[in-house]
């Protein structure tokens, strides 16, 4: 049996539909199809019934998707322990960060770190927040760093997870101001002067934290650009192109220099946590003793 159809096998009873597994594997659709036919004919039985609505496990299906998961997470598990024995002599720390916070936050946050410890060797790795999750969950890196909201998702399970707040931070939406020095659009808006939004897209963590306040976005808008950098919604905005939501850790300087300035009421604002998670699947004694350090300041 081939490790990847076990993958795929978890990828579509999580995704629901083979188009949107085949993409999360990065495969084309029929050869994703292929795969999860070669896994049936392994195993003996069908494990998805095949509809217009998508692919719904069976009851082989849904017996099969929890060896399916422990055999994925003891082979993860047994691949990182072979790993560590082989860097035992070596103190790297691997951390993912989503964008906005690996250029505002990380840099003086690690800085402060190591005026009392010794890191080791760094290893950060910058992405959008759907792709931390990505490699957080497949245990290649020892934290995640990312804002954070209760009330937005997240595929993170706190038994395998813990998280520590490392901080706050608040959305607040924002335009470039007018030669007077006023916002060049006002929330909420009119449906016969929609303002222009700069919209976050999917794979954004500050996205899914403001799709969980529908009451936040405004009421009559017209998206003008999506994207999953802040930083890019943040140049669009003070280049005059629209609305945009921006972390105060990123836009602060912007707004002192009167380059970006309130496009509504602090009633729009969302306050957002800096969290930092930790995977207890991928460890070492380096990953250790931050997070000792970390929890003990903390109590």
């Amino acid at each position: 049996m081939d490790l990847d159809w076990l993958k795929d096998f978890l990828a579509l009873a999580e995704q629901k539909t083979f188009s949107r597994a085949a993409e999360a594997r990065s495969v084309t659709q029929p050869a994703f199809s292929r795969r999860i036919r070669a896994l049936e004919d392994w195993v003996g039985t069908p494990l998805f019934a095949r509809g217009p609505q998508g692919a719904v496990l069976t009851p082989a299906g849904l017996a099969f998707q929890p060896a399916a998961q422990d055999m994925m997470r003891s082979l993860e598990r047994a691949r990182r322990d072979a790993r560590e024995v082989g860097a035992r002599d070596t103190a790297t720390l691997s951390i993912a960060a989503t964008h906005a916070l690996s250029f505002t936050f990380f840099p003086n946050w690690i800085r402060g770190l190591m005026h009392h410890q010794t890191l080791g060797t760094l290893n950060l790795i910058s992405d959008s927040m759907e792709a931390c999750e990505a490699i957080m969950l497949a245990g290649e890196v020892h934290f995640l760093l990312c804002h954070h909201h209760p009330d937005a998702r997240t595929r993170f399970e706190a038994e395998r997870f813990p998280s520590l707040s490392l901080g706050d931070d608040l959305l607040v939406p924002l335009c470039a101001p007018t030669s007077d020095g006023e916002p060049t659009w006002s929330l909420p808006g009119t449906p016969e002067a929609p303002l222009p939004y700069l919209r976050y897209s999917q794979a954004s963590g500050l996205g899914r934290i403001i799709a969980a306040f529908p009451d936040r976005e405004p009421a009559h808008s017209a998206t003008a650009l999506t994207s999953h950098l802040a930083a890019a919604l943040m140049t669009m905005a003070r280049n005059g192109h629209g609305i945009a939501w921006l972390p105060q850790t990123l836009a602060a300087e912007d707004q002192a220099r009167g380059r970006l300035v309130r496009a509504g009421p602090d009633r729009f604002d969302i306050p957002i946590d800096i969290r930092l998670f930790r995977s207890l699947d991928c460890r070492n004694d380096a990953a250790d003793r931050l997070w000792d350090d970390l929890t003990e300041a903390r109590a």
